[in-house]
């Protein structure tokens, strides 16, 4: 059995400081130095650096059943409850079975009308020559796209107060997942009770539409109408509490505009530092769209748009750190690793690793033809993680991201701003440090 390398770790803390303080460029580092299954303590937690696709997949597919969520997801109970994004065990699967028919394929042709609809709308407010911050721009449209797809509403005019408590949300989960965070939450701290009052102001929106839903009795097709009728028929015949679907419509709510708006905000830095890669998407839209708005039968041809989004999520995956929790002791790679040990599995990590893209930091629609991407172990790259738990708006997103993408960059382009700092922030997901204040320039 190996003995695992990795770095020098403090007493009691471990590696925790240097982990907290700049946790993407420790991972790298890590990664970069000491192979693909460094050991290093995070406090008392035994954690490893898994970065090697083979054992990605033992961990998220072969021996799926040995993990759980890391402490980063089980503290989110606080925000998430028992949501798809934190549930374990049979009622993850009872949960995810009530939920997965609100992505079939014959809805999604519905939701990408909704998705152009809304990008046209912000595509015909944006002026030729204003600076926009694009991660707002994009924060807004994916939350109206949310609302409107999966719960029937129209929740774009609550979108400021909605922005500024889930920043408010993702930034106290840096002192959430701290070693006896446990404690400090039942005290009357600032920091605390600026939490609550942000999560307040997430379930009053939620508990609204809850509400409303069960006053009408109207059934609309939607997530939320499901989740109220949703009984589950391989189980015990029960439906959902409102505390139930309160947990799911949030996680959906916030997972489904978050994520992808993140994307789109990176992809749009990305395409003003390529301009012949810009060319080339705009080529390919004006030749399949012709000026139409685009609808979900045109995905099969807006392959080099659809090659864009992948790339943007290579380098700047809105998930960049997935992390599992052994049950029982495993092997992996030679490596005997505890019970409760801290696996952690970063896309944006593995997505950089020169052996499975050469020349790693650039920017290349062209690592995505079908040739290309069978060439690679497939999880070389894992944006919407894998196994029983992959992210179940996959789907949805993609095509979210690439009608996106298409119905603007038919009449814009965007360049970033002069003196605009560039620099990722890794919270619970990969948001930018600074904003990303763009020129709209029409094309």
């Amino acid at each position: 059995m190996q003995k695992p390398r990795g770095p020098r770790n403090l007493p009691i803390l471990g590696s925790l400081p240097s982990f907290r303080a700049r946790p993407i460029e420790f991972l790298c580092e890590t990664a970069k130095k000491y192979g693909d299954l460094p050991y290093f303590r995070l406090g008392s937690f035994h954690a490893y650096l898994v970065n090697h696709p083979d054992f990605v997949r033992d961990i998220l597919v072969t021996n799926q059943a040995n993990f759980t969520k890391s402490r980063a997801l089980q503290r989110a109970r606080i925000l998430f409850g028992e949501g798809l994004l934190t549930s374990e065990g049979k009622f993850h699967l009872r949960q995810r079975r009530l939920v997965q028919p609100a992505f079939h394929r014959d809805r999604l042709a519905g939701y990408a009308v909704v998705m152009s609809d809304c990008a046209v709308r912000v595509r015909d407010r944006w002026q030729s020559g204003s600076t926009l911050e694009m991660s707002d721009e994009m924060m807004r449209l994916t939350l109206a796209v949310v609302g409107k797809t999966l719960f029937s509403a129209d929740v774009e005019s609550e979108a400021p107060e909605i922005g500024q408590a889930l920043t408010t949300v993702l930034k106290m989960f840096r002192m959430l997942m701290m070693p006896f965070s446990e404690y400090l939450e039942k005290l009357p701290l600032p920091s605390i009770r600026r939490f609550e009052k942000a999560r307040d102001r997430l379930d009053q929106t939620i508990y609204g539409l809850i509400r409303d839903r069960r006053k009408s009795g109207e059934d609309t097709g939607d997530l939320l109408s499901m989740l109220l009728l949703a009984q589950d028929e391989e189980g015990d015949g029960a439906g959902m509490t409102d505390t139930q679907v309160r947990d799911e419509a949030l996680t959906l709510f916030l997972a489904g505009h978050e994520t992808t708006a993140n994307a789109l905000t990176w992809t749009w830095y990305l395409l003003s530092q390529n301009p012949e890669c810009e060319a080339r998407l705009h080529e390919e839209i004006d030749s399949v769209l012709q000026g139409r708005v685009p609808q979900m039968a045109d995905m099969p041809q807006l392959r080099y748009t659809e090659m864009v989004f992948a790339e943007a999520m290579r380098l700047y995956p809105p998930a960049w750190a997935i992390g599992r929790m052994s049950k029982e002791p495993f092997e992996l790679g030679g490596v005997h690793i505890a019970a409760k040990s801290i696996c952690i599995l970063s896309p944006y990590v593995m997505q950089r690793d020169p052996r499975w893209f050469p020349d790693p930091e650039r920017f290349d629609p062209e690592r995505w033809t079908p040739e290309a991407r069978d060439a690679r172990p497939k999880f070389s790259y894992f944006p919407f993680g894998g196994g029983a738990r992959v992210c179940i708006g996959e789907r949805f997103a993609w095509m979210e991201g690439v009608l996106i993408l298409a119905t603007l960059a038919q009449k814009w382009k965007l360049r970033l701003a002069d003196g605009q700092r560039v620099e990722p922030l890794p919270l619970i997901t990969l948001r930018t440090k600074y904003g990303m204040r763009m020129v709209c320039q029409p094309r």
